[in-house]
């Protein structure tokens, strides 16, 4: 089987909240590491801003949508954790901030989308 297949079987296999997950994984990995690159590797650092922007920019579209199934108060967390996830990475290109808070917040996700020992 090649390489490609299995990966194809090995995401059909995952829960959405295990692809979330992962996803959110991935992108904190990015984070972390734009953390450590030379300021001017703004290549580095404006792709993982920008994915880390576009996964909450999905969330946040996602809540909006009325046939979404969460409670809306956890809908309008998300929304507002998009909107700070946005405003913070604009500071982080600016040289105000630091990339911190925006792992800090992508690992709590992660921490709840966890898989438990009782699911598994």
């Amino acid at each position: 089987m090649s390489l490609q297949a299995y990966k194809t079987a090995a995401t059909r296999a995952e829960s959405p909240r295990e692809l979330e997950y992962r996803l959110f994984g991935q992108v904190t990995r990015a984070l972390m590491h734009a953390a450590t690159v030379p300021a001017e590797d703004i290549a580095t650092r404006i792709d993982a801003l920008d994915w880390n922007r576009r996964l909450w920019s999905t969330l946040a579209t996602d809540c909006s949508d009325p046939d979404n199934s969460l409670n809306d108060p956890l809908k309008a967390q998300i929304i507002s954790i998009s909107l700070f996830v946005s405003r913070h990475s604009s500071a982080v290109m600016r040289g105000e901030e630091d990339f911190e808070p925006l792992i800090d917040i992508n690992r709590m996700v992660m921490q709840g989308l966890a898989p438990t020992a009782e699911a598994a």
